[in-house]
């Protein structure tokens, strides 16, 4: 309604010039006056019209830490026996030097090579079905007796952004023992 009122008053100004309704000893002044006042009305006309045609803006995206909320909280007494976390079922994360591995059962022995600082992001992407334990992960810190001094630190600083992020989410986190080397392996 705005524009055909703009536009219908455009015309009339645009129609009153050419008509010589202004006086001709200003001709020249009122011509770019006639000019001034036309673009002004046709860039008031494009922004009223824009205004209109813009919809109500989508809403922010949740972060991480909020969706992971809407997961149950953990409920241990589901969690198995330490010497059964083969049979893990929530997702299980494994700090290394320089990368996190997410393992879950939504992908059947694929491991998914994150940041420590994507890992919440992964986790909220995650469907219900991969936390019937509840809001928990199992975490193995990934050391090895012949890691370097530099490779050490890095796991110490992967374990504690992790943990950190973990925490800061509610999230549980079931550590992992490293398996025993048996004699064969050492």
């Amino acid at each position: 309604m705005q524009d055909n009122l703009l536009a219908k008053f455009l015309a009339m100004v645009l129609a009153y010039g050419r008509g010589g309704g202004w006086l001709d000893s200003g001709a020249v002044v009122m011509n770019s006056l006639r000019r001034g006042l036309a673009t002004l009305l046709l860039v008031m006309m494009a922004s009223f019209s824009l205004a209109s045609c813009s919809g109500p803006k989508a809403p922010p995206v949740p972060d991480a830490e909020t969706v992971l909320q809407a997961v149950a909280p953990a409920d241990p007494t589901k969690f198995p026996a330490l010497q059964e976390t083969k049979h893990w079922s929530n997702p299980y994360l494994v700090i290394r030097p320089a990368t996190v591995g997410l393992l879950t059962g939504v992908a059947a022995n694929e491991e998914q090579i994150l940041k420590p600082e994507e890992v919440l992001k992964a986790l909220a992407q995650l469907p219900a079905s991969a936390w019937p334990y509840g809001r928990a992960v199992a975490v193995l810190v990934d050391a090895k007796p012949t890691s370097s001094e530099q490779d050490k630190i890095a796991l110490r600083r992967n374990r504690g952004l992790v943990a950190g992020e973990l925490q800061s989410a509610h999230v549980t986190i079931n550590w992992i023992l490293p398996p025993k080397e048996t004699s064969q392996e050492k």
